[in-house]
């Protein structure tokens, strides 16, 4: 069974941002050629996250008013001691990113059915920034039968 391993590279622009990866992860499954499988989403950031939901601009809107309400950004973390922690001179206050990114998760895994991502009607595969602007990265490995 074959295994493909790609990483998508995302320069993100705001602190805290949802992206649509749905197109350049079905451009990765395309390429592959695998009919019947599965396809691993993995950000590999401690301040980012992935689900599976609607990408939908008012949805989108509430969602970052959900995660502030449940990680304010400005209220006190002691994450962000930072004179109490050995860090590089350019850490930033980012408890809350960390927070807000452990509510959600850091992989998904899509059925892969007759070469299409077995999603549902209004599913697409949300990236969270949640500590940008950044160059984030995520893992994409298909797996499965040609």
């Amino acid at each position: 069974m074959p295994i493909h391993h790609e990483i998508l590279h995302l320069e993100t622009d705001a602190p805290i941002r949802i992206y649509n990866l749905t197109p350049r992860i079905t451009e990765v499954l395309e390429k592959t050629g695998v009919r019947n499988g599965q396809v691993l989403v993995f950000s590999r950031h401690t301040t980012t996250a992935l689900a599976i939901n609607e990408y939908e601009k008012r949805l989108l809107d509430d969602l970052e008013v959900y995660l502030k309400q449940l990680a304010p950004p400005d209220a006190k973390y002691r994450h962000n001691d930072l004179h109490l922690r050995d860090v590089p001179p350019d850490e930033p206050e980012n408890a809350h990113s960390h927070l807000m990114a452990m509510t959600l998760s850091t992989s998904e895994v899509i059925p892969v059915v007759d070469g299409q991502l077995a999603l549902g009607t209004w599913q697409s595969i949300l990236f969270f920034e949640l500590d940008g602007p950044r160059r984030r990265a995520v893992s994409v490995q298909v797996t499965g039968e040609l």
